[in-house]
């Protein structure tokens, strides 16, 4: 019966128009009519469990949207962020999907499925290089989890890439059983420079999701339907740097942030695999020594 309504769950994301369902769900979450907006709000937290002590604004009722309310900001002392020299810390709360090496230009997805890193990258060999043989992590936000993603290392960003895909959920079900999710789901790349070399954070649109932000674009996605690539090495403005910790983009609605690093440049924490549950501000790895000396 389970596996029945696997199959049944994927099929129903293959056939259901997936940009108009999510677009249509992001115009109610947007909604501020009091009833909508509440009924909506006071449905999610009895079916999620929702932690609003957590929250700076503790009612839940009280915020002006469902997504202001799904990206609520949390109180200053909640997440403490690892601040030992070299630790690479968690962008956000959720559990590991997956992670460990990018081998042969691939990346493991889940049992019987891998995708390709170029791919993940917007079809780039150039930009995808610098991680050839380096490292991974994905990371699955769920629905109860806190929204917002953090760097996990200090970094200036060099460019981004915005490509336009599908939108199938990217639970585990979604991934066992849909093949290269994450390289063909609409998403937002985001690439720094930082102290462990170059950093990739690729946020990953999902079914429902009504958008992903970023601190210094706003509305990031649904945008084009070609990938579009922006440098910010050679732009007017001072270069925008992120500290560790700092906020660096949000999803209205869950989804997947993809952590990407050069080869021999980190190592992720023992002990940590799939389905590791993991908070903002944790540390999951470290600088490898050799990179140390390097740099």
């Amino acid at each position: 019966m389970k596996k029945l309504k696997e199959t049944l769950f994927i099929l129903f994301q293959h056939i259901v128009p997936q940009h108009l369902l999510s677009r249509l769900v992001g115009k109610i979450a947007d909604s501020t009519t009091p009833w909508i907006k509440n009924s909506f709000i006071k449905w999610f937290c009895n079916n999620y469990q929702i932690n609003m002590t957590e929250a700076k604004e503790e009612i839940a009722t009280n915020y002006p949207s469902f997504n202001a309310f799904f990206t609520r900001a949390l109180k200053d002392d909640v997440r403490p962020i690892d601040q030992t020299p070299g630790v690479i810390t968690s962008p956000a709360d959720g559990a590991f999907s997956q992670l460990g090496k990018i081998e042969h230009g691939r990346i493991f997805q889940a049992k019987g499925h891998a995708y390709g890193l170029t791919t993940l990258l917007g079809g780039d060999h150039e930009i995808a290089a610098p991680f050839i043989d380096g490292e991974f992590a994905t990371i699955y936000l769920s629905p109860r989890d806190y929204h917002r993603v953090h760097m996990p290392i200090a970094g200036t960003l060099t460019h981004t890439t915005y490509v336009p895909g599908d939108l199938f959920s990217v639970n585990q079900t979604t991934a066992a059983g849909v093949e290269q999710l994450f390289a063909r789901n609409e998403r937002l790349i985001a690439h720094f420079e930082t102290e462990h070399g170059p950093m990739a954070m690729v946020l990953v649109g999902a079914m429902i999701v009504a958008g992903i932000e970023t601190v210094w674009s706003g509305q990031e996605a649904p945008r084009l339907k070609a990938p579009e690539h922006r440098s910010f090495k050679n732009e007017t403005i001072p270069p925008i740097k992120l500290e560790k910790g700092a906020e660096m983009g949000r999803f209205k609605l869950g989804s997947t942030v993809i952590l990407l690093f050069g080869k021999d440049k980190i190592s992720w924490q023992t002990g940590l695999e799939a389905n590791s549950p993991i908070k903002l501000g944790e540390a999951i790895g470290s600088q490898n020594n050799e990179s140390k000396n390097l740099n």
